[in-house]
């Protein structure tokens, strides 16, 4: 139904009556020391549980190694068919949301008006989302696809013409709707219980229609506890993947190679420094800027890509990649019977439990940018934009270098020897390389600096009972608690880091998943009682 622009406050006020209610207050349960706001008891149990972690990981690397590699397999072979599972719930609930008359309900009331202007949106929400992933992985993992670097989608042959369109779908399947639809439950279910019923911005807020009054008790400092240890170990993916691809691109162009991973920790501590800055400044002075520059510098890496390669014949892929993708999707959307294991899980299972293990993040920041939007353009644009846009990046990326690959170019024709080098193996094809390759190191430090910047601001937020403006000195502490356990899993994982920075993301991802179900019946019984709320409001207009 159509929204009148003018509604008169009697109205407005007995709407808002109708909705949830609580008379409990953001923030409090918090204690206050130094200065600080510190939510009691989520704030300390996660500080302590991050503290616990960082020292065992560090005093005993191998032991730690052992118990999350462990962890991981475990997880992996009993719920792999809960993971894709619960992916394909949350790309079936957005689509129905979308066609279903709660779209029309907007993001903080009625008379709502967006905070940020499209493209600042849309960028804040990409570059958080997924900018180191899409950089690390760009020409990775469409050559590991069809090489067969660790298996191959639905165990097509290797290096045949199908192992090639494979590629390309499996790549988009990973990055395209399933994990957008999943930020896009996190995000939405946030900002409504946040701005619309006017609850605390925390994790909890959003099972209030099952749990009612006792979101304020233990089950809301167990849900809040579980998104922060997500959200850190999720992040922790990320930067250990950027500071392991700023690291062998700084090797590969001037020869810095240290003991270990040593280069990687002093480029975490750099990055978490100039994130501590960031911090500081706030969304506006931080992440809305930093965010703006990374997607055009992005944006002229990819021109530059496409316009000294196969332009016309990237061009025509881009097509070819979206119907790749779609011809893929249903198959690699099986939860049962796979006979590709190895891809299933090396693969799939660790993307999906990244994703999730990353919502709490994500939707966190896009619900605080998102004011003022529909429903329905809420999940549109947060699902398909981003969705169109990585088409368009895998295939340039991806595509340049499978044809580098096929054509015996470089050192990309012997396959991937690593795969945080690949990126810069295929810029060395290209004229300008040493240039490009700097502008790439570059950044994935932004997008680097972005995220743990976005991440502390979340996590604070949750840590804080909802208080969306805390002390500058919580901000800095969770940045640095990110940059710890991203140093402790580089550490503790030795030569297997990437492994161990794996194993981490998916073992916190697994009890977070069952939320997500969960939350997705919250989120329908809020926008039902919004929605009739609203029609009775606009019902009773008519009267004036």
């Amino acid at each position: 139904m159509k929204e009148h622009k003018k509604i008169p406050k009697v109205l407005l006020d007995k709407f808002q009556r109708r909705l949830y209610t609580t008379k409990h207050e953001v923030g409090e349960n918090n204690i206050n020391i130094f200065g600080l706001e510190l939510h009691n008891p989520v704030f300390f149990v996660t500080a302590l549980a991050v503290i616990a972690f960082v020292l065992f990981t560090l005093i005993l690397p191998d032991v730690s190694k052992l118990w999350l590699n462990g962890t991981k397999n475990w997880v992996v072979n009993s719920f792999d068919w809960f993971f894709i599972s619960a992916a394909n719930i949350m790309v079936v609930f957005c689509l129905l949301l979308i066609v279903s008359p709660y779209g029309n309900i907007r993001i903080g009331g009625v008379n709502a008006k967006p905070d940020f202007n499209r493209r600042s949106w849309l960028a804040m929400l990409f570059a958080a989302g997924m900018g180191i992933g899409l950089m690390f992985w760009s020409v990775a993992e469409p050559l590991a696809y069809a090489s067969g670097w660790a298996g191959t989608p639905l165990g097509v042959e290797a290096d045949s013409p199908e192992a090639f369109r494979a590629a390309m779908g499996a790549t988009m399947y990973h990055w395209g709707l399933h994990p957008w639809a999943v930020y896009a439950v996190v995000g939405l279910s946030l900002a409504i219980f946040a701005y619309n019923f006017r609850f605390p911005l925390t994790m909890r807020s959003v099972f209030y229609p099952l749990l009612k009054e006792k979101t304020w008790g233990w089950p809301g400092h167990i849900i809040d506890v579980m998104a922060v240890l997500a959200t850190i170990f999720g992040l922790a993916t990320s930067l250990g993947l950027g500071a392991q691809q700023a690291a062998s691109g700084l090797n590969y162009l001037f020869g810095w190679d240290f003991a270990g991973n040593t280069l990687e920790m002093i480029i975490i501590i750099l990055v978490t420094g100039l994130a501590t800055i960031s911090v500081a400044r706030g969304i506006d002075g931080g992440v809305k800027f930093l965010s703006n520059i990374n997607m055009i510098v992005a944006a002229l890496l990819l021109l530059f890509v496409f316009f000294v390669g196969d332009s016309l014949g990237l061009l025509v892929k881009i097509g070819a990649t979206a119907v790749d993708y779609i011809s893929y999707i249903i198959p690699l959307s099986n939860p049962v019977g796979r006979s590709d294991s190895n891809f299933f899980h090396t693969w799939t299972i660790f993307y999906w439990a990244w994703w999730i293990s990353w919502s709490p993040f994500v939707g966190m920041f896009i619900a605080r940018i998102s004011k003022g939007r529909t429903v329905r353009e809420f999940v549109i644009s947060v699902m398909l934009a981003p969705t169109i846009v990585t088409i368009v990046w895998m295939t340039v990326f991806g595509q340049t270098g499978l044809s580098q690959y096929t054509n015996q170019m470089g050192e990309l024709s012997g396959g991937i020897s690593d795969a945080s080098l690949t990126l810069f193996q295929m810029l060395d094809n290209l004229p300008l390389a040493t240039f490009t390759s700097l502008i790439a190191v570059i950044l994935v430090m932004v997008f680097f600096v972005t995220s743990s910047d976005s991440g502390s601001l979340v996590i604070d937020t949750i840590t804080a009972g909802g208080k969306l403006e805390s002390p500058m000195s919580q901000r800095v502490f969770w940045a640095i608690a990110e940059g710890c356990i991203a140093i402790a899993l580089l550490y503790g994982g030795g030569t297997e880091a990437l492994t161990t920075i794996q194993a981490g993301s998916v073992s916190t991802g697994l009890p977070f998943t069952f939320l997500l179900i969960i939350m997705c019946i919250s989120l329908w019984l809020g926008l039902r009682r919004i929605y009739k709320a609203r029609e009775q409001m606009l019902s009773e207009l008519e009267k004036y």
